[in-house]
């Protein structure tokens, strides 16, 4: 009888259970990480379509300020929300901060690389970082994800910012920019604000007013668009001069040309 090599006798030799085991643990894990994963994926797409048609309640950003609120006690926090349509928005509102957020809107897939680029070469050199979101991308961060500037936050805004570019028209990203945008403490959208600083309706806010709302954006919760400090009222001029050069509300016929399909 022919005796088999130590190789054979390996190549034979039964998993011993414990392998078998781990073997089918690691399997079932992956499965059930890409079921988890493949539903998060059909999750966020359906959500992120239905929200081109249907109005939302509140946003991510307006929940963490009234759960940070909440949790320092403060009982007389309110949040004021006013969802108004593009058409009950004044046209000044909406090219101030097309000037002072995101000039190139219309134009871009949802980034902005050369001002990402210009960002990080500002950052490499010392400088004080700069903002390089664009309009989709602040719709992204503050509809859906919390506040900070984690990779993994950074990721899911891209990631947000891909659907609502791919699901959305530039007017529906426009028009939930304007009105979930925090331009005080506890006031979101442009409607809500314009009741509150001027006692008017969205829809009857001048340039100069307009401007002014812009002009807050950076830090809604230290500068004041109806007690505008000197640098406040600096940044307003330069908006203005900046809606001036983009041609004024006439630029806003750029989202129809670039995107010809309407709500």
């Amino acid at each position: 009888m022919r005796s088999r090599t130590p190789r054979q006798r390996w190549q034979r030799r039964p998993l011993c259970p414990q392998l078998r085991q781990r073997g089918a643990v690691a399997r079932r894990l992956l499965k059930w990480l890409a079921t988890a994963l493949l539903a998060w994926l059909l999750l966020t797409v359906f959500a992120v379509l239905l929200l081109r048609w249907f109005n939302p309640l509140t946003s991510a950003l307006m929940v963490e300020a009234r759960a940070g609120a909440w949790a320092e006690q403060q009982r007389d926090y309110r949040t004021d929300f006013r969802w108004a349509s593009l058409e009950q928005i004044s046209p000044h509102a909406a090219i101030a901060v097309i000037a002072s957020e995101d000039q190139l809107f219309p134009f871009h897939a949802g980034f902005d690389f050369n001002s990402i680029r210009e960002a990080v070469r500002a950052s490499e050199s010392g400088k004080r970082l700069r903002g390089a979101s664009t309009i989709s991308q602040q719709v992204a961060k503050n509809l859906f994800l919390w506040s900070g500037h984690s990779f993994v936050r950074k990721a899911l805004e891209a990631y947000f910012t891909v659907l609502i570019e791919a699901l959305w028209p530039k007017e529906r990203i426009l028009e939930t920019y304007l009105n979930i945008a925090q331009f005080g403490d506890g006031i979101y959208g442009v409607q809500a604000a314009a009741g509150r600083f001027w006692h008017k309706p969205a829809l009857d806010l001048n340039s100069s007013e307009s401007a002014l709302l812009a002009a807050v954006l950076p830090n809604p919760l230290r500068l004041h668009a109806d007690r505008p400090s000197r640098y406040v009222l600096q940044r307003r001029d330069w908006i203005l001069g900046q809606m001036r050069d983009l041609g004024g509300a006439a630029y806003l016929k750029a989202l129809e040309k670039e995107r010809p399909h309407t709500l």
